[in-house]
């Protein structure tokens, strides 16, 4: 059903809404239709009130009919919708016609017997009606219109398709050149489609499930580019043919999957949640179903929660028989699953003797049986987040210099086939340890999007370990081979690029645990139309799908840094400090930089970036003032630290600043630039992410000698800082697409004039 919008006015619409776009369009007009129906509790008006009322109805007709303009217009142009875009548009026709007669008071002079002045809505039954069909109409029409954008998603997903094809059967170096290049720019516009998408579903594990898909054919586009020159190059050599092969079927399993998403199907035989349930999920639900028992001594048998926590345990050994699992760990996890059972079953049997007693609320006994149930299960919980995330942690560190792929690399360099296999296996042995932790962080992520995150980390280590060893092998037999090599070092660089992405997503389960937010909202600061004048020549673009690839890890690295510096600011006591918050907005405004190097976000082109960066580097020298006025409270010593990092600080600002300042001209030029702002957005980022224990260390130290003065004033600022903040719009771009898109547009005239 349909969510917000029609929820909230009690209209029951019969479409489920699947997009903000469409939602954000009604609510206007379910706001204003809200104030109609309302002024039925007010029977007195004025004739003021009354004409406002008229206008109002009469600008609801109006706005109606050229929203239903448009949508016929969409109706002619997609022959499959005209018959059903008709009748929807025929229906709100009638609807808004109906309304504004419903409040037409141009026969209304005469008073009536009772309470003065007569109502407009002296047929309240069809204005209730007419108000129904509007709205049911209204969102009928935009749904339909968001089919199109469906459309275009799938006619792009085919057209890759029928490329990919022709990729795979090519036999020539000239031939793949020119059907790449089709590819190419076929993939940019399929990345835009869907990044448009993504950003615009509501539900937010279709959003992940889309986000990985897309991430899969980022990474695999490069892939599939090196796998065919080598196997072009090298066409007898199995192993480049299987290396080969297996991104061609990667991708194209990823493209099924955003088309089972945006079409909202499922593969027949898949579970209707799409999720396997995490230990996390069930220890919440068996949590709920526990405490449910004060409220229900006579409703489900006690007993269904015995069995409930039975399935959880036998879950638990995914940790428990792992080989990974320490002795001392898994016999302390067996002592806390224990610990919960018997709980569990002190509760039932509370619970059945306050049954017996027909007592009609839970006993004491109940209640505390329940309040130790509810501790157990914490403490479990608490083990389990800690044996997953411990075991990730300690693995990341552990590949962190990648010596097993340095090792692949030489071997295949000098030709050494039974070197090759032995650095083979220990690559295999680190890939299993990686897919049974990822499954292990899945228990404990603690949202279904970080679920369905983990699962795309286990599936992607899956695949690409034994995609290393085949560029390897092949390696191995043509040392000489330059396109081998270059195989080799992309596959390789997408298995660092994964272990980055779970040192990330090792930090967003973590927040989720300590109860930080998950989910890091962008900074809004896009430029608006003629904002900055050394930006109004030049040209705005797009990265293709290489230049993101290329940008990636850099991306990846900057991401890394917001992360280390939201920590840092979770870790102030005063989180309002001058600093701290400074720092925040920095890392906001980095963060939306990231995204962009995604294919994400609100940043959508390389003038919106370039702005995003000189924004940043002014909020960077506001800091710097800051350190500088803290800094003269400070120690000699102390002080001389600080002005050194501020310094730095200032400089790394200075060049940031420059950068997105300077005009350049040529795709190869902007992609430089861009590159460089990311660059320089990570010295920014690097000083900061020093500065800020070092300066809450002083904080806690001066406030600490000095709290006995009573002057914690002189060591804790208090101004409040109120960060620039652009609210922008992408130049009217809509987050949909067409249909939808130009609809949004006649829609904003359903803003209508407020009644007196």
């Amino acid at each position: 059903m349909a969510s917000s919008p029609c929820g909230s006015s009690n209209f029951d619409c019969g479409l489920e809404i699947k997009t903000r776009s469409v939602e954000q369009t009604l609510i206007p007009l379910v706001s204003q239709i809200t104030t109609l129906i309302n002024h039925k509790d007010k029977p007195k008006k004025s004739e003021k009130t009354l004409r406002a009322i008229q206008r109002v109805g009469q600008a609801v007709s109006a706005a109606v009919g050229r929203f239903v303009a448009v949508g016929e217009a969409i109706a002619t142009e997609n022959e499959e919708l005209k018959e059903e875009m008709g009748l929807a548009c025929f229906e709100a026709r009638r609807a808004g016609n109906a309304i504004a007669q419903l409040t037409d008071v141009s026969g209304l002079e005469q008073p009536e017997s009772e309470g003065g002045r007569g109502t407009v809505f002296s047929d309240r039954t069809g204005m209730v009606k007419a108000a129904r069909m509007l709205l049911s109409s209204v969102t009928k029409v935009l749904v339909l219109a968001d089919r199109i954008v469906i459309k275009q998603i799938i006619t792009s997903r085919n057209k890759v398709l029928v490329t990919l094809d022709q990729l795979e059967r090519v036999t020539t170096f000239q031939e793949f050149v020119q059907i790449f290049s089709q590819f190419g720019n076929e993939m940019v516009e399929f990345a835009h489609l869907t990044g448009d998408r993504q950003n615009d579903l509501k539900d937010e594990k279709k959003k992940a499930r889309m986000a990985a898909a897309r991430a899969v054919l980022e990474k695999c586009t490069m892939m599939l580019l090196t796998a065919s020159k080598t196997c072009l190059r090298h066409p007898d050599c199995e192993s480049a043919r299987i290396n080969k092969d297996a991104v061609f079927q990667r991708m194209r399993c990823a493209l099924d999957q955003v088309i089972e998403i945006v079409t909202d199907s499922r593969p027949s035989g898949e579970a209707q949640s799409g999720l396997p349930v995490s230990l996390y999920t069930g220890l919440k639900d068996f949590k709920g179903k526990v405490e449910g028992l004060r409220e229900s001594l006579f409703g489900v048998p006690a007993e269904s929660v015995s069995a409930q926590l039975e399935a959880l345990v036998e879950q638990m050994e995914e940790f428990t028989d792992s080989a990974y699992t320490p002795h001392e760990q898994r016999q302390g996890l067996l002592q806390l699953g224990g610990l919960v059972r018997q709980d569990t079953r002190a509760l039932i049997a509370a619970w059945t003797e306050a049954q017996s007693a027909k007592a009609k609320e839970a006993t004491e006994e109940v209640e505390l049986a329940i309040l130790k149930n509810c501790h157990s299960i914490g403490d479990l919980r608490k083990e389990l987040h800690k044996i997953a995330v411990g075991r990730a942690t300690e693995l990341l560190r552990q590949h962190s210099e990648h010596l097993a792929l340095e090792a692949l690399k030489v071997a295949g360099g000098e030709g050494n086939l039974e070197a090759v296999a032995e650095y083979a296996r220990t690559l295999s042995e680190q890939k299993d340890q990686l897919v049974e932790t990822c499954r292990l962080l899945c228990h404990v992520s603690g949202t279904e999007p970080l679920e369905i995150t983990c699962i795309h980390a286990e599936e992607t280590f899956y695949v690409i370990g034994p995609q290393i060893v085949s560029a390897a092998q092949t390696l191995a037999l043509h040392p000489s081979s330059k396109i081998a090599k270059e195989n080799l070092d992309v596959f390789c660089e997408a298995w660092e690029s994964q272990l980055c992405d779970m040192a990330v997503l090792l930090r967003e389960i973590n927040d989720v645990f300590e109860g930080r937010r998950g989910d890091k909202k962008p900074y809004l600061s896009l430029p608006r139309p003629g904002h900055s004048t050394n930006l109004k020549t030049a040209k705005a673009a797009k990265l293709d799908s290489e230049e993101q690839s290329t940008i990636a890890k850099l991306g990846l690295e900057l991401r890394l840094l917001t992360s280390d510096v939201d920590s840092e600011v979770e870790r102030w006591e005063d989180q309002e400090h001058d600093i701290a918050r400074q720092s925040q907005s920095i890392s906001s405004m980095a963060f939306s930089m990231y995204l962009f190097t995604r294919g994400e976000g609100l940043l959508k082109t390389t003038l919106d970036l370039f702005h995003q960066a000189e924004m940043l580097s002014e909020q960077g020298i506001q800091l710097c003032s800051h350190l500088h006025t803290f800094s003269s409270q400070l120690l000699d010593e102390e002080k001389a630290v600080i002005l050194s990092e501020t310094e730095k600080l200032a400089a790394s600002c200075q060049q940031l600043q420059m950068g997105a300042r300077t005009p350049v001209q040529g795709k190869s030029a902007t992609f430089q630039k861009v590159e460089s702002s990311i660059q320089n957005t990570k010295g920014v980022m690097t000083v900061v992410v020093f500065l800020l224990p070092v300066c809450s260390k002083l904080i806690r130290k001066y406030k600490s000698e000095r709290s006995s003065l009573g002057s914690p004033q002189n060591w804790r600022e208090k101004r409040q800082l109120t960060p620039v903040r652009e609210d922008a719009t992408v130049n009217g771009k809509s987050s949909n697409g067409f249909g939808v898109k130009s609809l949004e547009q006649h829609m904003a005239s359903l803003t209508f004039l407020e009644s007196k």
